[in-house]
């Protein structure tokens, strides 16, 4: 009640009395606290006061904002601060100021002052780092050497002296080791290219098949056997004309053309002595002499000699071309192929 009463007393004397003689808080020496622009706030209990660094100071100036600090101790502390004004009280009582119990206690408001002085400080600290960081490069040394061409290669003559007789031999030596080196290469990828195609022929060959069908996809229309009151010597495997006839297994042509009753026949012998026997083609594509191996093209089927519709006529002959006939059937079927 009494700090209260005091409060009020100097909020009265300091708006009706001059300049000099203003009765404005300052506290002890533990509740002093200057007047900023920003308002700041504090929870201690609280007096307003203000501190004026000159007494001369225009009254046009922006009125502070008021800090809280503690309440004096008597009336006689608030007199003892005569040299702040009535109007900056009053500016500050203008700037919402009000007591709270015991307490004047300030609105807290926006520091942009402070805001900008924080920006301004690590503005600041940013420049020093950078301005550091060249002067700490400088300080480090880069060491480069350049070697010249001349002096790898153990060479005595500079620029301006004539190359002598030792240098001269020993770039020829380079320039033949060069050389050597070059050809040993070119040798080394000839054989590497060498032994790469022979690798791809020998894959081919595991992968080629050791027999297969005469005609692929024909159909069975005649079998071995009696036929028009004589021995029909094959079997007939029905396709489109043109279509591919194959060699049945590797081996060589013996005979390759015309002939009657067959219109065109290809005799080819195996490894085993049997006589494959190809007849009616429209087209023969091999010559005698000639080695094929099991897949190959040899003709193109037709409907040549003495036949009813486009056909191969295919025979097997047991160990020559006058060997025993036998039927194809079971043949093939040895070899793992199904008509």
């Amino acid at each position: 009640g009494a700090a209260r009463a005091a409060n009020r007393t100097a909020v009265r004397a300091a708006t009706a009395a001059p300049p000099a003689t203003a009765m404005v808080a300052r506290a002890a020496p533990v509740a002093r606290v200057t007047a900023t622009k920003p308002a700041a706030t504090s929870t201690a209990p609280a007096s307003v006061a203000t501190e004026a660094s000159d007494p001369k100071a225009s009254s046009t100036t922006a009125p502070p904002a008021l800090v809280v600090t503690e309440a004096p101790a008597s009336a006689d502390a608030v007199r003892a601060v005569p040299e702040l004004r009535a109007t900056d009280v009053v500016a500050a009582l203008a700037d919402g100021a009000r007591p709270v119990g015991n307490r004047w206690v300030s609105p807290a408001r926006r520091r942009p002052a402070l805001y900008l002085a924080a920006a301004l400080v690590g503005a600041l600290s940013v420049g020093v780092l950078a301005a550091e960081e060249p002067a700490a490069q400088a300080g480090t040394t880069t060491v480069r050497a350049s070697v010249s061409v001349a002096e790898e290669l153990g060479l005595t003559g500079g620029p301006d002296q004539p190359i002598t007789a030792a240098d001269a031999e020993r770039l020829g030596k380079l320039a033949v080791s060069r050389q050597e080196r070059d050809a040993a290469q070119a040798a080394a990828a000839q054989v590497q290219d060498a032994a790469d195609r022979a690798a791809t022929e020998a894959a081919a060959e595991a992968a080629r098949p050791d027999a297969v069908l005469p005609v692929a996809g024909a159909r069975l229309t005649s079998g071995f056997g009696g036929r028009w009151g004589r021995l029909h010597a094959g079997i007939d495997l029905a396709a489109p004309m043109l279509t591919p006839e194959c060699a049945v297994m590797d081996g060589i042509v013996l005979e390759a053309g015309p002939s009657s009753g067959y219109g065109n026949v290809v005799y080819i012998q195996h490894e085993n002595g049997d006589v494959t026997v190809y007849g009616h083609m429209e087209k023969i594509l091999v010559e005698a002499g000639q080695v094929v191996r099991a897949g190959e093209t040899i003709a193109l089927l037709g409907n040549r000699g003495r036949s009813t519709g486009p056909h191969l006529h295919f025979e097997v002959r047991v160990g020559g071309l006058n060997g025993q006939k036998i039927d194809p059937l079971p043949w093939l079927r040895e070899r793992g192929l199904n008509v």
